[in-house]
């Protein structure tokens, strides 16, 4: 990529520093942020999280070049744990000003090829990318149950203060009748209460039109908690037609966040539902 858009890229993350304030840590999920109260900190956050994405870039941008040039490892580097210390990390990232950064998932070829270690088991990268990230999204949830022996390996491969999000199961999301899965969801987030202190927040992302009255039900009927700990929901609705204030009522009235996207594909936009926020850059 070059030095100078690595240089760009850097900058924006000082000036995501700055711009996030506060230290009331609250989930996000692509990004993890504070607690917020109007819509002028909510446009304030997402343009920090937006900084802090170019950051991640710069954190790539910044391993190739080193690769490249065969540089070894700095010898200013934090000291790090006996556990990572043959990752060759430091100290884990964890939130900047209550703001957490992330991506989905973390089993991808290509960054075999610049993100990950040369030679790194694959077994061993979520170890290594939840000390680079401070947040990941699990999608493997939306396709398959996970047992909560995993969920236990995943919690204890990954460091203090790290998050996951939670993406709900397709079989839930894409049900017929909503209303009729909540069940399904009990059972569902009782296997994720197994992460404990690292889950931060449920992703439930609806493709359809949704019948406003079953959507109603089963929104009001998300469970609060689980394994004695507070649930936070993080709502995203793709269909124009089914975003309005009567969405945005019932969000805040369940204290669920909708879902900011920058993506031209969905519906944007930027109403403070709950005490956290939830953007997904893309």
């Amino acid at each position: 990529a070059g030095a100078a858009a690595c240089a760009k890229a850097a900058d924006g993350a000082a000036s995501a520093r700055a711009m996030a304030s506060g230290r009331n840590e609250r989930v996000m999920g692509g990004v993890l942020g504070k607690s917020i109260g109007t819509s002028a900190e909510y446009r304030g956050l997402v343009q920090a999280a937006s900084m802090a994405r170019k950051s991640w870039r710069a954190t790539l941008c910044g391993m190739a070049t080193a690769r490249s040039s065969k540089a070894g490892p700095s010898k200013a580097a934090p000291k790090a744990g006996a556990k990572d210390a043959d990752l060759g990390l430091g100290d884990p990232p964890g939130p900047i000003d209550g703001i957490r950064v992330g991506v989905g998932g973390w089993t991808y070829a290509p960054w075999r090829d610049n993100f990950y270690p040369a030679g790194l088991v694959q077994r061993r990268e979520l170890e290594y990318a939840s000390r680079r990230l401070s947040a990941i999204e699990i999608n493997g949830t939306y396709y398959a149950a996970q047992k909560p022996d995993t969920y236990a390996r995943w919690r204890d491969e990954t460091p203090p203060g790290f998050v996951f999000t939670a993406k709900a199961p397709m079989r839930i999301v894409q049900a017929k009748v909503l209303a009729n899965t909540l069940g399904q969801v009990e059972a569902f987030v009782g296997g994720l209460s197994t992460l404990g202190e690292k889950l931060g927040a449920v992703s439930w992302q609806f493709e359809r039109k949704l019948d406003r009255e079953d959507f109603a039900k089963f929104v009001d009927g998300l469970p609060t908690e689980a394994g004695g700990r507070k649930l936070r929901h993080a709502l995203e609705v793709r269909d124009a037609a089914s975003v309005d204030a009567a969405l945005v009522e019932l969000a805040r009235r369940k204290n669920a966040a909708l879902v900011f996207t920058d993506s031209t594909q969905w519906p944007s936009f930027a109403d403070a539902t709950a005490d956290f926020i939830y953007a997904r850059l893309m």
